[in-house]
């Protein structure tokens, strides 16, 4: 006798398109996402310009269809962002349609969560019950670090979107795959993975191994359909994720902005090095010399991690294993143990390489695994209720709730002075639960029923409380963090500072720079230019006038020289340059006129070069040069020094002025520019 024989009869499941007979099954998803939604885009303009970095792009693309396209820092075109365009143009489109603010950068992110909540929702639902999809839609919508990006705008909230519909659409294709519409739902599948990479690159490609395995093994049509449907799909990826760089690349450089992130104006150098690779091994050409050495196993476990994704993270592992020995006997189409499958291939994969990756983490990246671990619970759940007369199904279930509330009574003791009744009562509810899991095993179902929700509601108040303390947070910079201030990693020892301050590698104070290098103007040291010269006074603002910018941080620039920038800036084709995308991204959103990033994010990319920046100056396109806090020498670099040559030509050949604290210098004043040489 199989397994398959011995489980209680299942409701039937709606034909494609029907109406559920009962009025809640009908409104519970609406609920769920009218809840979502409030959740994500509540309080949404107290976080200002978010990672201003992006904004900035955003503003540029909503002022220049050029700019749109390639995914350019200003409006200008100097240089692109450090990635594919595709997350910014969602954002660009709402500054055009709605003005430049922070509604309209930051709703569209909101929107992308709460449609990403809604299509697991979907591609749950197809083979489980309603109510375990709507748990995996809940799980997903309040999963700290999804509140956080959901209301972000940096690139993950479109590749979250992308992904969970590529895997619908796998659901899809494996029930059909024996016809032509499994072929066309394979080849969409493979144009979301595809178009992921427009949004942040390799990172798509992470769930192919996993997707692809499934449905080879899984689909139900024959092994030479399954090659060739996969093939097609293969190629729908290049596609679509190459239409892209292969027009970037057929236009000459000097009638493009440099891409951004590279060393030879290269997004193939892009795709596969500084945001490939290099995340990989540790070896970023442009990076600044922080190879991550937290790396192993357990870090997403840990405390700069843990409380962004991994408060179900033990339950979905375990509901997974479980879930895939109980339907080892199954046929080998059974489209259950196809989407344990899919959804545990992405899990593993992503997982791993995130906790493995030796260049450059951060926390917020690990979003990308709130849809495999929501679906993994939601259906784990399922399969183990249908079989709760089993003792090892009753068992799994009492442990899995015993496990998962204890975690979560590790995480909160992380913060320990935030709601510190809540790590009492978790666990302490969480034991009940499960032991009355235990007792009930035999009695009625709604006594069984309401032990299991005793247990779910504890697992779930660890990351609702988070949630809630996320969305009623302000999130600014470019690393933000989920949860309390003081939790693990942001705002700990040897962590990210709270809402965004990088506090770890070699980065110091708000402004960015390098503690204690010599004349790299370290922490309070905001004048200092790149290369070593600091100017002396003081650069990063000052009492009355503006706030410093950096690395990391935008420059917020005072009435005074948001006014001196923006007179006559109709004449120049940049109204300043500085040094490092974060602060040419602070004077240029108060201005809303092009400001040149010389170097690009890190200071490093050899755009513009020295030569280049001084035959601007003498064609009279840039007016103002404005000095930083950053600190971005050749030194402990694998990128180019072009930055501090220019900074340091700039000091020699220009008077400076201080406006607001900035230090500023008017380049079509002063000594006439040396020849290039």
């Amino acid at each position: 006798m199989t397994v398959d024989t011995l489980r209680p009869p299942r409701p039937p499941r709606l034909a494609a398109g029907a109406v559920p007979r009962r009025a809640s099954a009908r409104l519970a998803p609406a609920v769920l996402l009218a809840a979502t939604a409030v959740l994500y885009v509540w309080g949404l303009g107290a976080s200002g310009w978010a990672n201003p970095f992006y904004s900035a792009a955003a503003q540029a693309g909503g002022a220049s269809w050029p700019a749109f396209f390639f995914g350019a820092s200003d409006a200008a075109g100097a240089i692109t962002v450090d990635k594919t365009p595709a997350a910014l143009w969602p954002m660009a489109l709402g500054v055009r349609l709605f003005g430049l603010n922070s509604w309209s950068i930051l709703v569209p992110q909101a929107l992308m969560g709460t449609a990403a909540v809604g299509v697991l929702y979907a591609t749950v639902r197809r083979h489980f019950p309603v109510w375990a999809a709507l748990l995996a839609g809940a799980v997903m919508a309040l999963t700290p670090v999804a509140v956080l990006m959901f209301r972000f705008n940096n690139p993950d909230a479109l590749l979250v979107l992308l992904l969970t519909l590529a895997a619908y659409c796998l659901v899809r294709a494996q029930e059909k795959a024996a016809v032509r519409a499994g072929t066309r739902w394979l080849v969409l599948a493979g144009l979301c993975v595809g178009t992921g990479f427009l949004a942040k690159m390799l990172q798509a490609f992470l769930v192919l191994p996993g997707f692809a395995l499934v449905y080879l093994v899984a689909a139900p049509a024959s092994l030479r359909r399954r090659i060739g449907q996969l093939a097609l799909a293969g190629l729908a990826v290049l596609v679509s994720a190459g239409w892209w760089p292969a027009i970037v690349a057929a236009i000459p450089s000097g009638s493009r902005p440099y891409i951004g992130g590279s060393q030879n104006d290269s997004v193939l150098e892009l795709a596969l090095g500084y945001n490939g690779l290099g995340r990989l091994n540790g070896d970023e050409a442009g990076g600044l010399g922080n190879t991550n050495q937290q790396a192993g196993l357990l870090r997403l476990f840990d405390t700069e991690a843990g409380g962004q994704i991994s408060w179900l993270l033990p339950a979905a592992l375990i509901l997974l294993a479980a879930g895939l020995w109980l339907l080892r006997r199954a046929p080998r189409t059974d489209p259950a143990r196809a989407a344990l499958g899919m959804w545990g291939g992405w899990l593993l994969v992503t997982g791993l390489v995130f906790s493995l990756m030796q260049g450059i983490f951060h926390a917020y990246y690990t979003v990308a695994l709130a849809p495999p671990v929501a679906a993994l619970v939601g259906m784990g759940a399922a399969l183990l209720w249908e079989r709760r007369r089993r003792p090892a199904a009753v068992v799994t279930l009492a442990a899995t709730v015993v496990v998962t509330a204890w975690w979560a009574s590790v995480l909160l003791s992380r913060t320990s002075d935030w709601l510190p009744g809540l790590a009492l009562a978790i666990p302490a509810a969480g034991a009940v639960a499960a032991v009355a899991i235990l007792a009930l095993r035999r009695a009625r179902v709604r006594l069984f029923a309401t032990a299991a929700a005793t247990g779910l509601m504890a697992c779930l108040a660890g990351p609702a409380a988070y949630a809630v303390e996320t969305a009623a947070t302000p999130h600014t910079g470019a690393i933000p963090s989920a949860g309390p201030s003081g939790f693990g990693g942001p705002g700990g020892p040897g962590g990210f500072g709270a809402r965004g301050a990088f506090r770890r590698g070699g980065f110091g104070g708000p402004h960015g720079a390098f503690p204690g290098r010599p004349g790299q103007g370290g922490q309070g040291g905001h004048g200092g230019l790149p290369g070593g010269r600091g100017t002396g006074g003081p650069g990063g603002g000052g009492p009355g006038g503006g706030a410093g910018g950096g690395l990391l941080n935008a420059a917020t620039p005072g009435a005074a020289l948001t006014a001196l920038l923006s007179a006559d800036a109709g004449r120049y084709t940049w109204v300043a340059a500085t040094v490092g995308s974060n602060n040419a991204a602070g004077y240029q959103l108060a201005t809303e006129e092009p400001v040149m990033a010389v170097g690009g994010f890190n200071g490093t990319d050899p755009a513009p070069t020295l030569a280049r920046f001084q035959q601007y100056v003498a064609d009279g396109r840039i007016h103002y040069f404005i000095g930083t806090g950053m600190g971005m020498g050749r030194g402990g670099t694998s990128g180019r020094n072009e930055a501090a040559r220019i900074a340091a030509w700039v000091q020699d050949t220009f008077e400076a002025q201080t406006i607001d604290g900035f230090t500023v210098y008017d380049l079509t004043t002063g000594a006439a520019p040396p020849a290039a040489a």
